[in-house]
C-alpha cells in the first residue's frame, strides 16, 4: 500500500466539502499536482485538472468527483471529519486518492501512449458537476478520446474491479403528478371530482404500465385532501422513474402522459405530468471494456437503478465505469461508512492499464 496514498485520503476525509464550495479541497489537491510535472488549471469554479502532456495528438481522461455529504460522521477514526455535519461519506475521498496515486505514477513516465487529463469534480451528489465542466469545451479542447472513472463499492468483494458493457447504472427522473379535482361533503361524493381516488388510479396503472419492462417506477409520496368527510380537490404524487435505456424512458414517459390524458377525459380532472431531467444512464464503451478486460481483471457486475453524473461525459466520448469493491462494509452515505485502505492501491493499476 502506497504511504501517499493513504495519507492523500486521510487528509481529504478531514475537509470534507459540499456541492461547489469545495475550496479547502481544492486547494490540497493544488497542492499535490503542482509538484508534478504537468499542467494544473480550473475549467470552471472549484473543479480542478491537471494534464500530462506526452506529445500525443489524443488524450484519455479519468474522471475524480471532489464533493462530500451533509452527513454527521460516525466513524470514530483518528482522522475524523473536522467539519461538523460534513462528511465523505460515499468514498470521494478514496476516489481522490487514488487519482492523486496516479498522477504520481505518471510523473515518473517518460513517456506514454497517450496524453491524460485528469478531471476532479464538484457537486457530484448535488446539481452534478459533469455537465457544467464539459460545456466549457474542456474535452474538446485537449482532444479527449475516451473517459474512466471508479467509484468504491460496498457489497463486492474486496478489491474486486467490476464493470458491465452498455447500460450500467441507470437515468434518474423524479416524477411528480398533480390532479386537480373539485370538493364537496362526502355525503354529496357524486357532485364532486374525487382527486384522490383518481390519483389512486393513475398510480395502479403506472406500476402496470413498467411491470414487465426493465425500469424501476414507484412512487413514495401521496399527499391529498384536507378533511375525512371532505372529498378532496387535489392530490400530489412523488416518485422517481430509473431506467437503464433513454429510448425506453422517453416511451414510458409518453405513456405516463397519455394515461393522464385519458384519465383526465374520463373523470373530468386536470392532471398534469413533470419528469426532472436527471443525470443520463451510465453506458460503458464495450469495445473500451472488452480492452480494459484484456489488461486487467475486471469481473462482471449487475446494473443498478443508483444514478451517476459520469454519464455526462459519456454523452460526449467513449468512456468505461467501474466499481472498486470494499468488501462487507457500512453502505454509501451511511454516518459510519469506512473501508481498508488496501483497496485504493488498485485504483493507480487499473489506470495505468487502461493507458
Amino acid at each position: 500500500m502506497s504511504t501517499s496514498i493513504a495519507a492523500y485520503r486521510r487528509a481529504l476525509h478531514q475537509i470534507p466539502e459540499t456541492g461547489w464550495e469545495v475550496g479547502k479541497t481544492a486547494a490540497y489537491l493544488r497542492q499535490v499536482l503542482e509538484k508534478l510535472p504537468c499542467t494544473v488549471f480550473s475549467p470552471v469554479g472549484e473543479a480542478v485538472c491537471a494534464y500530462f502532456d506526452f506529445g500525443r495528438r489524443e488524450t484519455a481522461a479519468f474522471r475524480s468527483d471532489m464533493d462530500a455529504l451533509p452527513v454527521t460522521e460516525q466513524t470514530g477514526l483518528p482522522f475524523t471529519s473536522a467539519h461538523p455535519g460534513k462528511m465523505h461519506a460515499c468514498g470521494h475521498d478514496g476516489h481522490m486518492a487514488m487519482l492523486l496515486g496516479f498522477a504520481e505514477a505518471l510523473a515518473a513516465r517518460q513517456e506514454a501512449p497517450c496524453n491524460v487529463l485528469l478531471i476532479f469534480e464538484p457537486a457530484e451528489e448535488t446539481t452534478g458537476g459533469a455537465q457544467i465542466i464539459c460545456d466549457t469545451g474542456l474535452l474538446e479542447k485537449y482532444y479527449v478520446n475516451r473517459v474512466y472513472g471508479l467509484h468504491l463499492w460496498p457489497g463486492l468483494p474486496q478489491g474486486t474491479v467490476a464493470s458491465h458493457a452498455g447500460g450500467m447504472m441507470s437515468r434518474s427522473c423524479e416524477l411528480t403528478v398533480e390532479v386537480f379535482g373539485e370538493s364537496a361533503h362526502i355525503a354529496q361524493w357524486r357532485q364532486a371530482k374525487d382527486a384522490l381516488s383518481v390519483a389512486s388510479e393513475f398510480l395502479q396503472e403506472a406500476y402496470a404500465l413498467a411491470e414487465e419492462l426493465p425500469c424501476l417506477l414507484r412512487f413514495g409520496k401521496l399527499l391529498s385532501g384536507e378533511a375525512r368527510n371532505s372529498v378532496s380537490k387535489y392530490s400530489r404524487l412523488e416518485g422517481t422513474l430509473r431506467c437503464f435505456d433513454d429510448a425506453l424512458y422517453a416511451r414510458l414517459s409518453g405513456d405516463l402522459e397519455a394515461l393522464a390524458a385519458r384519465l383526465s377525459q374520463r373523470t373530468g380532472c386536470r392532471i398534469t405530468t413533470l419528469c426532472s431531467s436527471g443525470y443520463p444512464p451510465v453506458t460503458n464503451d464495450e469495445g473500451l471494456l472488452a480492452e480494459a478486460r484484456r489488461r486487467f481483471a475486471v469481473a462482471e457486475t449487475e446494473p443498478t437503478y443508483i444514478t451517476e453524473d459520469f454519464s455526462v461525459y459519456q454523452q460526449y466520448v467513449p468512456g468505461v465505469f467501474f466499481f472498486l469493491g470494499t468488501g462487507d462494509t457500512p453502505p454509501l452515505h451511511a454516518p459510519d461508512f469506512n473501508f481498508d485502505e488496501a483497496v485504493l492501491e488498485r485504483g493507480p493499476a487499473l489506470f495505468e492499464a487502461l493507458l
